[in-house]
């Protein structure tokens, strides 16, 4: 009589149990200083508390509508982001070069975002549709956004070719406060003038896949807006403790493994990307393409335009030299990231063939910041 109601638990709630769990071990490991055990319970928490917030802000984006709902489920998952980045950052007085692994951080973020997580949400949604539409404004939009973005990265990583470290780090805060200014005119863009870019049209003409049905019983969709809210402000503050071991101790572990920055920048992009990426292939799988586009290249324009600027004024307040001279290998793979997704979202249909070009072109990326 009790196995399926323990069982429906179990399903709904895996991610808070093993969230809490990881957070009280990953407590207690760093007070023993076992760095290994506390880093490996700390990312466990970030990525299992991350899923919860993700299903509190998909419930709260499904109350809003588009194109608030995505603008929801974007800026929880950046607001991990930062919280994580920010923490790396704090680590570099006492290891400068950890300032690698957070630049390789955002890169791998946005990398992650554009090819995996959209790669494998239009792979599976092309596997249960024959195409999948989406409002081409949408993706027309943020690839217009991504490419100036990028390229206005560019402008720190050239000049430090030439000119002082005090010169890179003034050109990084002026490039950072053009970045936030883009990013206020985008979210009017997005929010009052143009709404109607960011919106769903239609859903795609051959259906093989029965949309999955909303669990009525969940917890938190019983709840009031206000109360998800407060709950998911608490969820980012556990994260924000789990982020600071995971990053005092995730730095030691990962200088003795003689990991290097590009292959941590993914990982922590992937602890970052994971509520988002439940997310996107729920969509994909209901046939919500519009809500997958949204998802994968407004976080990403959210990555560059403002954790980018959060990140470097924070690093002045707290005396740290943050700067944006990005390498070539990880503009170069931005900007083919970012021609990729324009080619496969321009004509507003997708299929799974686009999904695995984009899935082949991240696990070729992967394998450059491996080795790199």
């Amino acid at each position: 009589m009790d196995t399926e109601p323990k069982s429906h638990v179990v399903k709904e709630y895996w991610d808070i149990v093993i969230g809490f769990v990881s957070f009280f071990f990953a407590i207690i490991f760093h007070f023993e200083h076992l760095s290994v055990l506390a880093a490996v319970f700390a990312a466990i928490g970030i990525g299992s508390l991350a899923v919860t917030i993700s299903e509190i802000a998909e419930i709260l984006a499904e109350r809003f509508g588009e194109p608030y709902g995505s603008l929801v489920l974007t800026f929880s998952a950046v607001l991990v982001e930062i919280l994580i980045l920010f923490m790396v950052v704090l680590e570099a007085k006492v290891h400068p070069d950890v300032m690698e692994t957070v630049k390789n951080g955002i890169a791998a973020t946005v990398i992650v975002d554009l090819n995996a997580l959209l790669g494998l949400a239009v792979f599976v949604g092309g596997l249960n549709f024959k195409e999948q539409v989406h409002n081409e404004d949408t993706s027309a939009s943020y690839t217009t956004v991504l490419f100036v973005a990028v390229a206005m990265l560019l402008v720190p990583s050239a000049i430090s070719l030439h000119s002082t470290k005090e010169a890179l780090h003034n050109a990084s805060i002026i490039i950072a406060l053009l970045l936030f200014v883009y990013y206020l005119f985008i979210f009017k863009f997005q929010t009052d003038t143009h709404v109607h870019f960011f919106k769903f049209k239609k859903r795609s003409r051959v259906k093989r896949y029965q949309k999955e049905e909303d669990d009525e019983n969940y917890f938190f969709d019983k709840k009031s807006s206000l109360f998800n809210v407060i709950f998911l402000l608490f969820l980012l503050i556990l994260i924000g403790f789990l982020s600071e071991i995971f990053a005092n101790e995730g730095v030691r572990v990962f200088k003795n493994m003689g990991l290097t920055a590009g292959f941590v920048g993914i990982l922590i992009a992937f602890v970052t990307a994971a509520p988002e990426l439940f997310t996107a292939i729920r969509a994909a799988k209901n046939d919500e393409m519009q809500r997958v586009v949204n998802i994968a290249m407004g976080a990403s324009t959210v990555s560059i335009l403002l954790t980018v600027p959060i990140l470097i004024f924070l690093s002045l307040i707290f005396g740290i030299k943050f700067t944006l001279d990005f390498t070539p290998l990880q503009v170069g793979a931005l900007m083919i990231t970012i021609l990729l997704v324009w080619k496969t979202t321009e004509n507003g249909e997708t299929n799974y063939l686009e999904g695995l070009s984009h899935l082949m072109l991240f696990l070729s990326y992967a394998i450059m910041a491996i080795f790199y």
